[in-house]
């Protein structure tokens, strides 16, 4: 099931190579076997709060009717941000899936602060399920992809 939902993820993120709305990351917001949001990063558009999870919540928020996603699972192309963890753990989601790590994302140039999900979840003492590396050359992928662009934008 983690190989289905991801997809939905890259597929996603995939758009920013095109179209140029933010960086290559995309996340799924899953609940019950059912797709509750899809987003993209969209931070170019001029919000550096715009990342693909935290857009992905903001829709999630709206379609459920209101801040606790309980019960849902999120599934990102790359390993979430501190920012984006603190905004999936406000969001009470408990399970995160991932492909790449930020480390992967810093290395082709993003300004990733390199502290890993389970390093965060263990100084919150948050008991959370954390799985990495799920469809990791699809995700890998989207970097190279990225990184071929003559006209993209680090921020």
């Amino acid at each position: 099931m983690h190989n289905k939902f991801m997809k939905l993820a890259v597929t996603e993120a995939r758009k920013n190579i095109r179209f140029m709305t933010g960086g290559p990351f995309g996340a799924c917001i899953v609940r019950n076997g059912k797709v509750i949001a899809v987003a993209r990063n969209t931070v170019l558009q001029n919000d550096a709060t715009c990342h693909a999870e935290v857009n992905a919540i903001r829709a999630a928020s709206r379609k459920l009717g209101g801040y606790d996603l309980s019960g849902c699972q999120i599934y990102s192309t790359t390993e979430p941000c501190p920012m984006c963890f603190s905004a999936i753990h406000w969001a009470r989601i408990k399970t995160i899936i991932f492909g790449t790590r930020t480390s992967d994302a810093r290395k082709i140039g993003f300004n990733e602060l390199n502290i890993p999900a389970a390093e965060l979840a263990s100084m919150g003492k948050l008991k959370l399920k954390i799985t990495g590396g799920v469809l990791l050359d699809e995700c890998r992928q989207l970097f190279n992809d990225w990184s071929a662009r003559e006209n993209k934008r680090l921020y």
